[in-house]
């Protein structure tokens, strides 16, 4: 009989509750970087280096958390990388406009790399975090 916590939704359930952590993690992150970063060394800078350190965030709860999130294999890590982007972009846009009532055009621009702009390391390494994470604490093979 399937339960509503097997081995898969155990898995998601997990993945999910990691994903609020990491969501809570970046709204402080933000919050450094409006209150003290940004002051200091100005807009553009304050956007570097706090993507910079959300990415170092990002990597280092994940690598506390793999073990108890429970990839079995490469095809769970990326799921569970694939998801976070998910619901990470999703939060950005759909947050950012209909909650913080930013426009569109605004949250489209953290996107712009040919500007300077860096926020999609932030979402390289939400969806490498999960498998470079439990490769590294050997959590399966390759």
């Amino acid at each position: 009989m399937l339960t509503l916590f097997n081995g898969r939704s155990k898995l998601y359930f997990r993945s999910v509750g990691t994903w609020l952590l990491l969501a809570a993690a970046a709204n402080l992150n933000g919050i450094l970087r409006n209150s003290l970063i940004t002051p200091w060394i100005g807009e553009h800078g304050g956007h570097i280096v706090s993507t910079v350190l959300l990415c170092g965030i990002i990597i280092l709860l994940t690598m506390w958390l793999i073990k108890w999130i429970g990839p079995r294999d490469r095809k769970d890590a990326v799921a569970i990388g694939a998801l976070w982007v998910s619901m990470t972009a999703t939060f950005e846009f759909l947050a950012g406009h209909y909650l913080f009532g930013h426009p569109w055009s605004r949250i489209v621009a953290d996107y712009n790399i040919a500007a300077g702009r860096v926020w999609p390391l932030v979402l390289v390494a939400t969806f490498a975090a999960p498998l470079l994470s439990a490769r590294s604490r050997r959590l399966f093979p390759g």
